[in-house]
């Protein structure tokens, strides 16, 4: 399994990381996620990923993602 790490810009609280981590755990292949607001890191365990998928997924829950 590999660490995928991205910037999210936009989460103020919990709420907003539930919101991210609900979105990314649903791209099949992902085994873990991981969301700080007080950061803006978001890390996706995978073994393959899609970026294109990652930020499709954040952008749903209402942020805005860049792959680090």
């Amino acid at each position: 399994m590999t660490n995928h790490e991205y910037v999210v810009t936009g989460m103020t609280c919990g709420h907003c990381e539930h919101a991210v981590r609900d979105e990314v755990s649903r791209i099949p292949g992902v085994s873990a996620v991981e969301v700080s607001a007080a950061t803006g890191l978001l890390t996706v365990t995978a073994e393959t990923l899609d970026d294109t998928a990652v930020l499709t997924a954040v952008d749903e829950a209402g942020y805005q993602a860049a792959r680090l």
